[in-house]
């Protein structure tokens, strides 16, 4: 048994965060799938689009912003699309439609996000009340994106590949996050 094969105690048995990516939590025929699929994909998608679409509202004159907003509504609805279509056990690509349009949904959503980031820091740029944000938003997607290629690198079972989705999953939520909190006080 390797490191990233230890259970983590307290958990659901099979549980191996550091090894396994999230998706796996709501894998066909998991006893947390219909809870990470209806609970945690889902409505993490609505939010994220109502997010974003009041963010082109509240961006409307600046084409960048729509864009930007755009992108963090595509993040969303791929969100949904990846609770929809469940991964294969394992995640592990059989071919089927199903994990192919998981996998498709789960790729579309983290780079979008990411792209979402980059743009969103030239719009804070150019926004004086928002400028602190703009350093913030390029290192967040920065590590988010650093975060998606070592998974990628180290996608075999037994890696870290579980750990560096959580890491980038985690970066640009808190993004989005701060955004939100910084755009109230606005």
């Amino acid at each position: 048994m390797g490191f990233g094969d230890r259970p983590v105690r307290g958990a659901p048995a099979g549980l191996q965060p550091f090894a396994q990516y999230i998706s796996e939590l709501g894998e066909s025929g998991s006893s947390t799938e219909l809870l990470m699929r209806y609970a945690a994909f889902v409505p993490t998608g609505l939010m994220h689009l109502a997010f974003a679409g009041a963010l082109a509202i509240a961006f409307r004159s600046s084409r960048l912003g729509v864009l930007a907003a755009l992108l963090l509504g595509v993040n969303g609805l791929a969100r949904i699309a990846a609770g929809y279509f469940p991964c294969e056990v394992g995640c592990e690509e059989t071919g089927s439609t199903g994990q192919r349009m998981h996998s498709l949904a789960a790729a579309v959503g983290f780079l979008a996000l990411v792209a979402s980031t980059a743009l969103w820091s030239v719009v804070f740029k150019r926004t004086q009340e928002l400028r602190n944000l703009a350093a913030y938003s390029v290192i967040s997607g920065a590590l988010g994106l650093a975060f998606l290629l070592l998974m990628v690198w180290g996608a075999d079972h037994g890696t870290a590949r579980g750990l560096f989705e959580r890491l980038s999953s985690g970066v640009l939520s808190l993004w989005i996050l701060v955004f939100a909190l910084r755009l109230q006080r606005r």
